[in-house]
């Protein structure tokens, strides 16, 4: 797909373009423009991919599962489509809501793909401000991060408004008789995932992967750093409970295939809806590790403390299912999974933004918890859902009792494990004065340092002839003719002929050796003859 953009980026833009522009700059589209672009490219390439499948499944099914000829077929590609972003249909007697979550990485791939491509075609990288506030060097930083977060806003935006507008006409496209897209989960759900994958791109056309969580504040990154990895633990756990329970089980699942007899063609097909369906099936381990457990239909549930079933859709995959009755009492143990979480993430937090006060340390351990269970319940919110009427109109774990059993278990083990390592982090690091203290110190400094300080061993001057008070203390200097030039042992080497250049050392006049007058010493007692003018300070006392 990026080689059909970048051939049409090379065409010639005289209608979509900005204007003719010299040969040594490249011709750069308005953002708008480009993602409107990629919008386009995107939804046909996904249409391609899901047309071609279902026009496999057409040839290898009966022609009444696709509706009339090829019009059926592209009608189900669309609503493939609008499956693949998680949009429900209403069906007579209920509705579908129980969708692949694996059917989402097809859009988000292109969607990511077109998202590259519109930075480059866009040159995001010239839209940052030239100019950046004055101030510290934090200030200037917070500034380009608010400016960088503006810029991937911009770029998601230009990318999801015109998506959302296809999948609109796309879901009038998929209507038929049986089934009915929601238009409105359609325009949603096109809108989230087309800003999501568009602001990734963005952001990574910033930079690499590892400075993309930079873009935030300190804070807000350690609680994302901290969630991301609390998450990833407890999928990956539910991962390894859903790939053991399909080993274990593995026989019964051969045996569902059997019954249902797809066919060579109709067996990959299956196999592929199986896969997809995989994720589903993550989620679902990852509240069964949690508690709560999944149900399969109404009046059921598989959870660590025992199971109940009742009849059950003929989906192979779903043969992994433990058999109904108690639950032996080792399988409690995996209810410490999500503590194990939650005290790996405490640590990461901890270590990604340390807090000087050690009491706060268990609070904001506490609220990445209230990050991992609100995730948590949108994974099981998009994990689940109905699968018709009756009986299977709920499929699924219930997302609030997921997201508060994990918020308590993963909450209180990361307050616990973020206390402790950040005790541990703050005792080893060397004191510190905190933010504000040292801004206060580096102001005094700068302001002190304008200042001429006073000399520490002050010494006494003689008094000045217009200072009064020192006047009547200290008689006014007089120089006489025999008082000794403390001065004569610097530059009397000067006066007794001794050169720079010679290599004897200077001497000091002698006593006996007359000298000739200084001209630089004035005698106050001798007025010359009325010559020099001394003025009286004290007359205007007298006058009085």
């Amino acid at each position: 797909m990026t080689a059909f953009l970048d051939q049409l980026r090379t065409a010639p833009r005289a209608v979509l373009g900005r204007g003719p522009q010299s040969d040594d700059e490249e011709t750069r589209r308005p953002l708008p423009v480009s993602g409107m672009l990629a919008a386009v490219w995107t939804l046909g390439a996904g249409l391609a991919v899901l047309t071609t499948l279902t026009l496999v499944g057409w040839i290898a099914a009966p022609l009444s599962a696709f509706g009339d000829g090829l019009p059926g077929v592209f009608r189900t590609a669309c609503q493939l489509w609008l499956a693949a972003h998680h949009a429900g249909f209403a069906i007579p007697g209920g509705r579908v809501g129980l969708l692949p979550l694996g059917l989402m990485i097809l859009p988000g791939i292109l969607l990511y793909r077109a998202g590259l491509w519109m930075a480059r075609d866009a040159d995001l990288r010239l839209r940052m401000p030239a100019r950046l506030p004055k101030g510290t060097p934090r200030d200037v930083e917070n500034a380009r991060r608010r400016a960088q977060l503006v810029l991937i806003a911009q770029a998601g935006i230009s990318l999801a408004a015109p998506y959302s507008l296809l999948a609109g006409m796309i879901a009038l496209v998929a209507r038929n008789q049986v089934t009915q897209p929601f238009l409105g989960e359609a325009l949603v759900s096109h809108v989230v995932l087309a800003f999501v994958a568009g602001s990734l791109a963005t952001a990574r056309t910033i930079g690499p992967w590892k400075s993309m969580l930079r873009l935030l504040p300190e804070r807000p990154r350690s609680i994302v750093a901290a969630t991301v990895v609390a998450v990833l633990i407890l999928l990956a756990a539910g991962a390894l409970l859903v790939l053991g329970a399909i080993a274990v089980n593995f026989q019964q699942i051969h045996e569902l295939s059997g019954v249902l007899a797809p066919g060579f063609v109709g067996g990959l097909l299956l196999l592929l809806v199986e896969g997809l369906y995989l994720f589903n099936a993550v989620v679902w381990g990852m509240a069964y590790i949690s508690g709560p457990g999944f149900a399969i239909g109404t009046g059921t549930l598989v959870a660590p403390t025992g199971v109940k079933l009742g009849a059950v859709p003929s989906l192979p995959l779903l043969g992994a299912l433990p058999a109904p009755g108690p639950s032996p009492a080792w399988v409690m143990a995996v209810i410490a999974v999500p503590f194990a979480a939650g005290a790996v993430a405490g640590v990461v937090m901890a270590r990604v933004a340390p807090t000087p006060t050690i009491e706060v340390a268990p609070l904001w351990g506490f609220v990445c918890g209230l990050s991992t269970g609100a995730m948590a319940g949108l994974l099981a919110v998009l994990s689940g859902g109905p699968l018709g009427g009756a009986r299977l109109s709920a499929v699924g774990p219930s997302p609030w009792e997921v997201a508060l059993s994990v918020t308590l278990e993963v909450g209180v083990a990361a307050g616990i494990s973020a206390g402790i390592a950040n005790w541990w982090l703050i005792s080893r690091r060397p004191a510190t004065p905190p933010e504000p203290v040292r801004k206060a110190g580096a102001v005094i400094a700068k302001a002190a340092s304008k200042v001429r300080l006073a000399d520490r061993n002050p010494r006494v001057l003689p008094g000045h002839w217009l200072d009064a008070t020192e006047a009547d203390t200290q008689p006014i200097p007089v120089i006489k003719d025999d008082w000794t030039d403390e001065h004569a042992e610097t530059f009397g080497g000067i006066a007794a002929g001794t050169t720079r250049t010679g290599g004897s050392e200077p001497q000091p006049p002698r006593r006996d050796e007359p000298r000739p007058p200084r001209k630089d010493i004035v005698d106050e007692s001798d007025d010359r003859g009325g010559h020099v003018i001394y003025v009286d300070p004290y007359a205007w006392d007298r006058d009085e």
